[in-house]
């Protein structure tokens, strides 16, 4: 008997202990993405067009204007028209697509599936649409941000909050999701997360983001002292044939409007703000 329960609390420290690694690498990737190229911290800038022309430079006579030291007075401008961008850059300027110079590209199409990204200097940037607001996704690839963030505080990881769930279908295909601008759009959702959290149960709505995991926006009573205020993000496995799978509250993770002021983050539906503290995943960012 003695021997059959050591056996059984190495198992224990064993499993423990990998979940640990397997934590800490997640928490790596996590920052090298969220630091890299196409990440968010390097973020310095997002610019609503208007109709029309709209230069571009660091003079306070432009229409957009991103003022740094190592940037142009007039680098050039986006021509806003009904179902496209196109960008023009001013004599003496080089901005590139890649490796090639460019003076002049369509840089948004309403039937474009990927924007091109173009780039002067460290300075990257590309075309995003929310809803029928056209912007500037401006980023700084020596942004200092990228130096002070180092590291993302998180609660110790904790296998109780590896929860069994099971995916309760629902007589709606979508559910209503609302950004930090305001802006509600209807997004596919599969049904409902039941789970139970200390012998309660409870459920939030999933969304549908295509062939990968089912993505979670959600928010608990640790928002807004322990956690970002708005709430968090997950990523769940995709059900099996039984309706099955598994909650890791331990890989819940901040919106990117935790690291920058430039992002349009969902915000949590009502129903998905759960009324209990989800002691687990990634806490403020400091």
């Amino acid at each position: 008997m003695f021997f059959a329960i050591c056996v059984q609390t190495l198992v224990a420290q064993t499993t423990a202990k990998n979940y640990k690694k397997e934590i800490d690498e997640w928490d790596r990737t996590r920052l090298l993405d969220l630091k890299s190229a196409t990440g968010w911290v390097n973020l310095a800038g997002l610019f609503w067009l208007n109709p029309g022309e709209n230069s571009f430079g660091k003079d306070s006579s432009n229409k957009v204007i991103f003022n740094h030291s190592n940037f142009p007075d007039f680098l050039g401008k986006f021509i806003v028209s009904e179902k496209e961008v196109n960008w023009i850059t001013n004599p003496g300027n080089q901005v590139y697509i890649r490796e090639k110079k460019i003076d002049e590209l369509v840089v948004f199409h309403v039937d474009s599936i990927v924007n091109p990204s173009l780039s002067f200097s460290t300075f990257k940037w590309s075309i995003i649409k929310r809803e029928s607001k056209i912007g500037v996704r401006f980023r700084d690839l020596n942004n200092p941000a990228l130096t002070a963030l180092t590291s993302i505080d998180r609660y110790r990881a904790n296998p109780k909050w590896i929860i069994n769930a099971r995916l309760e279908t629902s007589m709606f295909s979508t559910v209503a999701i609302t950004n930090v601008l305001g802006q509600t759009t209807q997004q596919s959702s599969p049904g409902k997360l039941v789970f139970e959290v200390n012998q309660k149960t409870y459920k939030l709505d999933v969304i549908d983001e295509g062939p990968g995991d089912m993505f979670v926006i959600f928010g608990d009573e640790t928002n807004g002292d322990e956690t970002y205020h708005t709430g968090r993000f997950l990523y769940v496995k995709r059900p099996d044939e039984n309706g099955n799978t598994i909650i890791d509250f331990n890989k819940s993770f901040n919106p990117p409007c935790a690291f920058t002021a430039f992002a349009t983050c969902p915000i949590p539906p009502r129903q998905n703000i759960l009324p209990v503290k989800i002691e687990a995943g990634e806490k403020n960012v400091h």
